[in-house]
């Protein structure tokens, strides 16, 4: 069992893997020890073949407020090319296993990047959104112009980046930024019973759609028409295929098995 410091992990239900951002002193910071250690928990999951959904969430103050500016006050540009953080980031875009993000309070600057890298938000009422990173004399570098574009459209993302406003829960739902919204109270166990509703399907046709549609996002319609086809036709080799089919005709429960 791997041992983490900034995250913890659990399994919150059948067929839901969790993590937790574990750094509440300074409102779940993304320092680059917590990006390595999302990194690991992320890929053991998708590579554990009884986990068919993960849960990232917070806690009730922040899902995440940012980057860890401290590692990044005195960083040279040759500094941050060498780091290479973002390359974690893209070991997380290309997680199979689909992801929902369970925020409440905060969800700002890389915390913001964060969510939108998940296939689907849940929102405390309390929840939220911004890239505040033009107010410390930088601009988003995790996908924060280009997810959120595409999430809330040009206008709307223009604004929250060139001035640094942040949205409500109720704003970014209304933008279609996010899936649902839920009390305080309720708001994780709103999105781990969302989780438990992918789980609860055929693993490997719930995998091949997700990849069909962030494919609609890097291809022109053409291209993901041809990539959906592929995909769609893939999935009539899978056992789960023979055996949904079979259980529709025969008006009983189906059994999936992953294969």
């Amino acid at each position: 069992m791997t041992e983490y410091n900034c995250i913890k992990t659990y399994q919150a239900a059948d067929g839901v893997g969790a993590i937790q951002l574990n750094r509440p002193d300074v409102l779940n910071a993304l320092s680059l020890q917590t990006m390595r250690e999302l990194v690991s928990a992320f890929e053991a999951y998708d590579a554990d073949e009884a986990q068919r959904c993960i849960v990232i969430h917070g806690n009730s103050k922040a899902f995440a407020a940012g980057a860890d500016i401290t590692e990044m006050a005195n960083a040279s540009a040759i500094d941050m090319l060498k780091r290479d953080q973002f390359a974690r980031w893209e070991r997380i875009r290309k997680i199979k296993t689909p992801i929902i993000a369970a925020v409440s309070g905060f969800a700002l600057g890389g915390g913001c990047e964060l969510t939108m890298i998940c296939d689907m938000i849940v929102a405390s009422e309390t929840a939220r959104f911004g890239q505040p990173e033009i107010k410390i004399g930088v601009m988003p570098g995790a996908g924060g112009t280009q997810r959120l574009t595409r999430a809330i459209g040009k206008a709307r993302a223009m604004e929250m980046v060139l001035t640094g406003r942040m949205i409500s829960a109720a704003e970014a739902y209304e933008a279609g930024l996010v899936n649902r919204i839920a009390p305080a109270a309720v708001y994780l166990e709103e999105a781990i019973a969302l989780a438990r509703e992918v789980a609860a399907m055929p693993p490997l046709a719930a995998r091949l759609a997700k990849e069909a549609v962030l494919k609609s996002f890097d291809t022109s319609i053409e291209g993901g028409l041809e990539f959906e086809r592929k995909n769609f036709y893939m999935l009539f080799a899978s056992e789960d295929a023979r055996e949904g089919m079979g259980a529709f005709v025969a008006k009983r429960k189906a059994q999936w098995q992953g294969k």
